[in-house]
């Protein structure tokens, strides 16, 4: 009983920590505008860099890191550490746990009409907390493939197409007993940034999608980070 009401409440109370929208909050406080009626009306990183520059760019950045880090640091020192309730014999698992769901709320915030970024940036944050290495390797992709294509939305598809697999080739040479768990949700977590890159996607296939550092006039960039 204890274990799944631990999860339960990992899952709603990482969910609602995520609903609070950095992108929004902050042009709020520095603007006094909803960030959501301006650009291309997405609550995320990449709008507000375009509409209003590096400075709040940089601080709603910093937001969305301290929120991606503090849900599975949160998580595991609250669960694994005082209460000492371990999941599949991994510390690590409730950490994941965490870090889908404060990705859902990033992507599907209660608090402003279920409308909120892609979640990548927050998938990347949260997972620096829980597997360094996996994170270091998927970012690695991301460079790449950014690198080779100019289109954010090209690596990040890529960076989450392969985090399952990398999550599960390296916790297996390191022998971690919650590997096969921990893969599955980070398929999930993959699956839904790329599932939330749908309309990228249609746009990489029309040829109208931006690349990066330049702007089509032809349509507006809906990327979210």
């Amino acid at each position: 009983m204890k274990y799944a009401l631990c999860l339960l409440l990992t899952a709603l109370l990482s969910y609602l920590w995520g609903s609070l929208n950095s992108a929004i909050i902050v042009i709020r406080l520095l603007k006094h505008e909803d960030i959501r009626d301006r650009g291309s009306g997405n609550a995320g990183l990449t709008n507000v860099l375009r509409v209003y520059g590096k400075m709040p760019a940089l601080i709603t950045l910093i937001c969305d890191l301290f929120k991606g880090v503090a849900a599975v640091l949160a998580a595991r020192l609250i669960v694994s550490g005082l209460l000492d309730i371990v999941f599949f014999n991994d510390k690590i698992f409730i950490g994941y746990v965490a870090g889908l769901f404060v990705m859902l709320g990033h992507i599907f915030p209660i608090f402003y009409g279920f409308h909120g970024g892609k979640g990548v940036l927050l998938a990347a944050t949260t997972l620096i907390a829980m597997d360094p290495l996996t994170c270091l390797l998927s970012l690695s992709v991301f460079a790449i493939v950014l690198a080779a294509t100019k289109y954010v939305s090209v690596g990040s598809i890529s960076a989450a197409a392969v985090y399952p697999l990398f999550t599960f080739v390296t916790q297996t040479i390191r022998h971690t007993e919650g590997r096969l768990m921990n893969t599955l949700l980070a398929l999930v977590i993959g699956l839904l940034i790329i599932y939330m890159h749908k309309p990228n996607i249609l746009r990489l296939k029309a040829g109208t999608e931006n690349k990066f550092g330049k702007k089509n006039k032809k349509t507006a960039d809906k990327d979210k980070p």
